[in-house]
């Protein structure tokens, strides 16, 4: 865990003991889990550290909201960012979203096993979630994180924010033509790009860049549309050929 204390430390992200602690258990039922179910690509300890951990904690260089905020994490497969957020903000309510059953039962494994409070684990697809007068423009703030283009996930995640509320997407080397792709998406959905803040993680070469969009106005009702039409009809800025 020395890795994850010195990288942290090099961006400036306080890890505690206690965190520490949390942050190998989950590591290592990460690691037994994923030799049964395809729940993660990356196997390596260092690399689970460094591109699952680590990046998810990155959300703390640009976030600097309650530590009682109401957060959604959507499309959570194995618990990122949602959980390492939670595991470094304890106070956080936390809801996370995934529509693949084996994931599903993993995020339940994982929360109990760390012995998370407030987290609330929901099978079920944005989609249709994003419709529900429960869940829609209740959330301080959404997160996603490889789930799809922005386009396409402003709409899966604008209809959870609240008036002011932000939405932070984990993105890459793409990360500039995805948002100059998405002005026609976040005029609709009531969104609006407030930064775009790049994050070196040691070790790592690959681009990452934290997209932070702000909740300007309210999304119209007929969104979310149904499930899968986001997918196959996004709403690009740049029309189809």
């Amino acid at each position: 865990m020395q890795l994850l204390i010195d990288s942290s430390t090099r961006l400036g992200i306080h890890v505690n003991e206690a965190q520490l602690e949390k942050f190998r258990i989950y590591c290592d039922e990460l690691i037994e889990w994923n030799q049964r179910f395809n729940l993660t690509a990356i196997t390596a300890r260092d690399q689970i550290l460094l591109k699952h951990f680590l990046d998810s904690l990155t959300l703390l260089l640009v976030w600097r909201g309650s530590s009682k905020a109401n957060v959604i994490d959507i499309g959570a497969g194995a618990g990122f960012p949602g959980i390492p957020l939670k595991i470094a903000c304890p106070a956080l309510r936390l809801t996370l979203i995934e529509a693949t059953g084996k994931k599903v039962e993993f995020l339940q494994h994982i929360a109990a096993r760390l012995k998370l409070e407030q987290v609330t684990i929901i099978h079920g697809r944005a989609e249709n979630l994003g419709q529900e007068t429960s869940h829609r423009e209740q959330y301080d703030l959404v997160l996603a994180r490889a789930v799809a283009a922005l386009p396409e996930l402003l709409e899966y995640g604008l209809p959870f924010a609240g008036m002011g509320g932000m939405m932070i997407a984990h993105k890459g080397a793409a990360a500039h033509h995805e948002v100059h792709e998405s002005t026609h998406a976040l005029s609709v959905l009531g969104g609006k790009l407030e930064r775009m803040v790049r994050v070196e993680l040691p070790g790592v070469t690959e681009e990452r860049q934290l997209v932070v969009i702000r909740k300007a106005a309210r999304t119209p009702d007929n969104y979310p549309r149904r499930a899968g039409v986001p997918h196959k009809r996004p709403l690009t800025s740049t029309p189809s050929p």
